[in-house]
């Protein structure tokens, strides 16, 4: 019962919000109330991984505010180094949306030289906040087997990981998950829809540094 009531309060913030909180104000309630169990239940019930992972990451209490704030800061220059990226807030993390008109050609997982252009525009922020971790995650259109889309979406999801640490971008921060079809974000019943579908996501986390960085800060603080 606590462990549905933490859920609820947590989702309630996330998803109504209150308009007197910033992301990094949300990000700390939720932690308090919830943790990791919370994020597995929430993320499964709204059919969002990154959302539940994220949740699941939150350290929350003051410590997840300092997280916050460095999460924002790194957002905005994410949205300002590639604006053609969706990049949203979520918590004490980042999620970071590439569409297939972004990365891949329609059915291929290799990368093209316009899709090294656009991960290039983000590489120097992703090194610039070392003490992240990023979960790669891939996705594809309901269009063929079910079989052959998740092994799709994980080829996708690995291109762009192997391309990041071609970049000097960590290999130990990095990550990979794919998802194959389900769990769309669009309508898979026309072609605009199908090709947001093809996509692969950035799920940004503090690491363990971090947190031990930002406890410190909050202990200060504090006294």
């Amino acid at each position: 019962m606590n462990l549905l009531f933490t859920c609820f309060i947590a989702g309630g913030i996330l998803f109504t919000g209150c308009k007197s909180m910033n992301k990094s104000q949300k990000g700390a309630v939720i932690g308090t109330a919830g943790g990791a169990a919370a994020g597995a239940v929430i993320g499964k019930a709204a059919g969002n991984t990154a959302l539940g992972a994220i949740i699941g990451a939150t350290v929350g209490g003051v410590t997840g505010a300092v997280i916050g704030r460095k999460m924002d800061k790194q957002a905005e220059e994410i949205k300002k180094a590639n604006p053609d990226a969706k990049v949203e807030r979520i918590g004490e993390g980042i999620v970071v949306e590439f569409t297939d008109k972004i990365l891949f050609d329609f059915d291929r997982s290799n990368l093209t030289a316009g899709a090294m252009t656009n991960l290039d525009k983000v590489v120097d922020v992703l090194k610039k906040y070392p003490d992240t971790d990023i979960e790669v995650q891939g996705h594809t259109d309901s269009k063929g087997t079910v079989k052959y889309n998740q092994r799709l979406s994980e080829r996708r999801a690995t291109s762009v990981s192997h391309y990041l640490s071609e970049q000097d971008v960590v290999s130990s921060r990095l990550t990979t998950k794919g998802f194959g079809e389900n769990i769309p974000k669009y309508d898979n019943d026309n072609d605009e829809g199908q090709a947001q579908n093809r996509r692969v996501e950035f799920l940004i986390t503090a690491n363990e540094k971090m947190k031990a960085d930002a406890r410190q800060e909050a202990d200060k603080k504090g006294g």
